[in-house]
């Protein structure tokens, strides 16, 4: 089990942050999870600690937003999320741990800055396009493999189509709770499932089902737009840090 507590310093609110997440509040803020506790240790082992985590979240989600979801998005994005799992799992060994920092550290400024120019002013519900929502919900599927996180992807495809917020949580959680479910074989056949990695998880377990519910209650009772600001903005330090990382292990 990790015993730095500059890693719990970072750990315990990223659980917090994903489990409001993972509960309908606060949208993409759940990739910020595995960035932060990549500030302390490897993102590999982040993610691999991140997993059993998240499938907890899940389960309490799904019964929180039971029978409530988009079966026409799910029914197009889910079979191409799957896809975007098995590239991640075939191109796991060719990807250095530089490289998935770099990568984070991307996704962490492109999709604030994309939020913060136009994404939030955004009104009209836009048009449900196949082609389009087969390619993010593979690209989801992809960098949900590799750090768990395909919020903004997933958001990029649905947030348009301007859903009821109940639909649009329900169907966030369908889609991720089979996505994270089917990661457990590619990152069992991976190792890491580790006994350190899987301490930790259970060290941090109990956050998951309260953040959660905690998120159930404010998607219902609170206007997200304050929460989206706060959290958009979180993603700005975390992913310079990690393309800083990134680039330096890439170089040096």
């Amino acid at each position: 089990m990790i015993t730095d507590p500059l890693f719990y310093a970072l750990a315990i609110p990223a659980v917090i942050l994903v489990g409001l997440s993972k509960g309908g509040f606060g949208g993409s803020i759940s990739m910020i999870g595995v960035p932060l506790m990549a500030l302390a240790i490897s993102p590999v082992a982040a993610a691999g600690i991140m997993l059993p985590i998240l499938i907890l979240m899940d389960i309490v989600a799904l019964v929180a937003w039971r029978g409530v979801y988009d079966a026409r998005v799910l029914r197009l994005i889910l079979p191409a999320s799957l896809l975007g799992i098995a590239l991640g799992y075939a191109t796991s060994a060719s990807i250095p741990e530089a490289g998935v920092r770099l990568t984070m550290g991307l996704l962490c400024l492109i999709f604030a800055v994309q939020w913060f120019f136009s994404g939030r002013h955004k009104t009209v519900p836009a048009e449900a396009s196949r082609p389009m929502g087969v390619f993010w919900g593979a690209v989801a599927g992809f960098t949900s493999f590799v750090s768990h996180s395909g919020g903004p992807p997933f958001q990029v495809y649905v947030m348009p189509l301007k859903l009821d917020p109940a639909v649009f949580a329900g169907t966030t959680v369908i889609f991720f709770a089979v996505t994270n479910f089917v990661k457990l074989i590619p990152y069992f056949l991976l190792g890491q499932f580790s006994a350190e990695n899987l301490a930790t998880s259970a060290m941090l377990l109990p956050l998951a089902p309260i953040a959660t519910v905690v998120g159930v209650w404010l998607v219902k009772r609170t206007e997200r737009e304050k929460f989206y600001l706060i959290t958009y903005s979180l993603l700005i330090p975390v992913g310079i840090k990690l393309v800083y990382d990134g680039l330096r292990g890439w170089m040096f």
